[in-house]
């Protein structure tokens, strides 16, 4: 069985520098619900990428449903960064590392 996750790197805008303490906040309650929901596996920051904030990985259904996702985030809402989502596929010792 294929499996296949989404991630959603976190670009920044030039209005990143202008980020408040209150849209950090709400970032983070999307965070919380992402993970009380079952969609987010990890997430974090991104260290010396000039442009890249951070990332999501998302367990989704569909590139759809993980697109709806990224759409939601806060920091894209309200202009403090734009995204791009990848997908993934999967290789683990259940399915052979893809052999």
């Amino acid at each position: 069985m294929e499996k296949y996750q989404y991630v959603m790197f976190i670009e920044k805008t030039k209005n990143y520098n202008k980020l408040t303490k209150v849209a950090l906040e709400r970032h983070i309650e999307n965070l919380r619900k992402l993970d009380d929901e079952g969609y987010l596996d990890k997430c974090g920051v991104f260290k010396k990428y000039p442009g890249v904030a951070g990332m999501i990985i998302l367990n989704a259904n569909s590139y759809e449903e993980a697109d709806e996702l990224c759409k939601r985030e806060p920091l894209v809402i309200e202009g403090f960064a734009t995204y791009s989502l990848k997908v993934i596929q999967i290789a683990d010792r259940e399915n052979n590392y893809l052999y």
